[in-house]
């Protein structure tokens, strides 16, 4: 897996080993064929295989190569959208149903953590909304009505409190959600990868497909070196579509806009320092349109992120505005040095809600996690291989079948996301 601006920066150098996995060669048989080995794919890969499916995962470069390595590594409850907005944009049936299913994903995360011994520095202790100006608290008190509506275990905590969690006195409030926590994103995709090759999955890394075609009822998907054949095929590519499947089901890709996100981290925080910085270990983000995440790594880093890709002129600007953003922040961490960096790609949908299509006969896929990946692409792994079995039939999905729809003007949204994320950065740098 390739260390660069482009890749896994920190998660690279602090994850365990990948399992050991080679490109496909020769013509195999599954029950279930599976294109990606992020999140979802593996979820589904592992569910499969632990109930004696035969599965087999195809994966163009690396296990976690796309969101699932480079993401913040916030493990939420939920959708980015209000819930209420959820039931308004889904309907009365798979409205609940998916606020059901992804309020309890984070639990289903910690869980597969546990009982596959999986070392991804796992910290089930909440996560930090913070609110930024009076709008953003109105927001955060919406959010909070909502959700305790819905039974959820969540507060928003007042001035004092928030500046006691998380270490700084910039933010009006805080939600605190019980329900989430952090883990380190790539060593999570490397442990689910273990625990389905335990299981009996079979996964093939270097292996991207090159054609699919149906042959007698069965798809044959063929790679550079050999092929799978199987009655049914589970897409898990996402954001990384084109990376993945070449041309194949472009539609995937054109239903999303790429949001560029990235990451920072600093050099390990001394003593005194973590005394005042997120103390309990909750992961943070706060409520600007070009939110500020951070959160602490085990060995005490403190990773900062934001919309930006770092890449030409925006690597500048968005390594400045990350100095500024943690002395702002955290004025007792001014001159601590950074020592990785890293960016991706988030699957970003119109409606900010996930998609589910039938791409061909018995061909599905989920897409569109709208920075909401780690506990989501989970669930919706289970739910994919739940479905391949026939344990779930199609009226008892948590999502809506449709038919992917491309997004207008989606060229020019992701120009705008990373453009003006820069053009925002450069203004807040120098301020």
């Amino acid at each position: 897996m390739r260390n660069d601006l482009r890749s896994h920066g920190l998660w690279e150098l602090s994850a365990p080993p990948a399992p050991a996995t080679v490109a496909l060669a020769g013509d195999v048989e599954a029950d279930v064929a599976i294109v990606g080995a992020g999140y979802t794919g593996l979820s589904a890969a592992l569910h499969l295989a632990s109930a004696g499916v035969s599965v087999v995962v195809l994966e163009a470069e690396e296990v976690g190569f796309g969101g699932s390595g480079r993401n913040v590594g916030l493990v939420n409850a939920g959708l980015w959208v209000m819930p209420e907005d959820v039931i308004e944009g889904l309907g009365p049936v798979h409205g609940p149903r998916i606020l059901r299913l992804l309020g309890d994903a984070p639990s289903v995360v910690f869980d597969l953590v546990a009982r596959h011994g999986i070392a991804c520095e796992a910290e089930h202790v909440g996560t930090l909304h913070c609110g930024v100006g009076r709008a953003g608290l109105a927001s955060l008190k919406e959010r909070e009505r909502q959700w305790r509506r819905l039974g959820a275990p969540v507060r928003l905590l007042d001035p004092g409190e928030t500046r006691e969690m998380v270490g700084s006195g910039v933010y009006e409030g805080a939600l605190l959600d019980a329900r989430a926590g952090t883990i380190q994103p790539l060593a999570y995709a490397r442990g689910l990868a273990g625990a389905a090759l335990v299981a009996g999955a079979r996964v093939h890394t270097a292996s991207p497909v090159v054609s699919a075609r149906q042959e007698g009822g069965w798809w044959r998907l063929r790679t550079e070196a050999g092929s799978v054949r199987a009655p049914k095929v589970i897409v898990a590519t996402n954001a990384y579509t084109h990376a993945d499947i070449g041309g194949l089901w472009p539609e995937i890709r054109e239903e999303l806009i790429h949001l560029p996100y990235f990451n920072i981290a600093t050099v390990p925080l001394d003593a005194a320092q973590l005394r005042s910085v997120l103390p309990k270990k909750q992961g943070a983000w706060d409520t600007k349109e070009v939110l500020t995440s951070f959160r602490l790594d085990r060995a005490g880093r403190l990773v900062i992120g934001s919309v930006g890709a770092l890449r030409g002129t925006g690597l500048a600007v968005h390594r400045q505005w990350a100095s500024r953003a943690l002395a702002r922040i955290y004025p007792q961490l001014a001159g601590v040095g950074f020592e990785s960096e890293w960016f991706g790609s988030i699957g970003m949908t119109v409606d900010d809600l996930p998609r589910l299509h039938l791409l061909a006969e018995n061909v599905v896929s989920i897409s569109g996690y709208n920075g909401r990946g780690i506990a989501p692409g989970t669930v919706f792994g289970r739910v994919l291989a739940d479905f391949a079995r026939g344990v779930v039939s199609e009226a008892e999905l948590p999502l809506p079948v449709t038919r992917a729809v491309p997004a207008r003007a989606r060229r020019a949204r992701e120009a705008m996301y990373e453009y003006g994320s820069a053009a925002v950065h450069l203004v807040t740098a120098r301020l």
